[in-house]
């Protein structure tokens, strides 16, 4: 029974580990597009008023207002940074499921033993 239990709760820890690297593979894409975003708002900033910007759609380059260009940039490192908010969430909630699962394998661990040594002894 208690053996059934550990395995239980080992399948339920790697679950967790699987679930974690896919967060964290997920943490670090957002963290890359923020830094590719951070570039393009400074090389903005760096740009005249009157400066042609021209936008990837497709195999197209389409002519792009600056203030167009700008407020879609600042839109989506405004999205990236609320998904970062998100996943960190995540990444807090598995790691405190985490540690619960290590706590409860612990004790059946220490009943199993527990339970050897009586044998043991008997």
């Amino acid at each position: 029974m208690a053996g059934k239990m550990l395995q239980d709760l080992t399948d339920q820890f790697q679950a967790l580990s699987k679930d974690m690297s896919s967060i964290v593979e997920a943490r670090q894409k957002l963290d890359s597009q923020l830094q590719e975003n951070r570039s393009v708002q400074k090389e903005f900033a760096n740009l005249a008023d009157d400066a042609k910007i021209y936008k990837l759609v497709g195999p197209v380059l389409v002519k792009q207002d600056k203030s167009e260009a700008v407020m879609n940039v600042d839109k989506r490192l405004e999205f990236i940074n609320s998904e970062i908010a998100r996943i960190e969430k995540q990444i807090t909630d598995i790691q405190e499921k985490q540690e619960r699962k290590k706590m409860e394998i612990i004790q059946v661990q220490s009943q199993l033993q527990q339970d050897a040594q009586a044998q043991v002894g008997a």
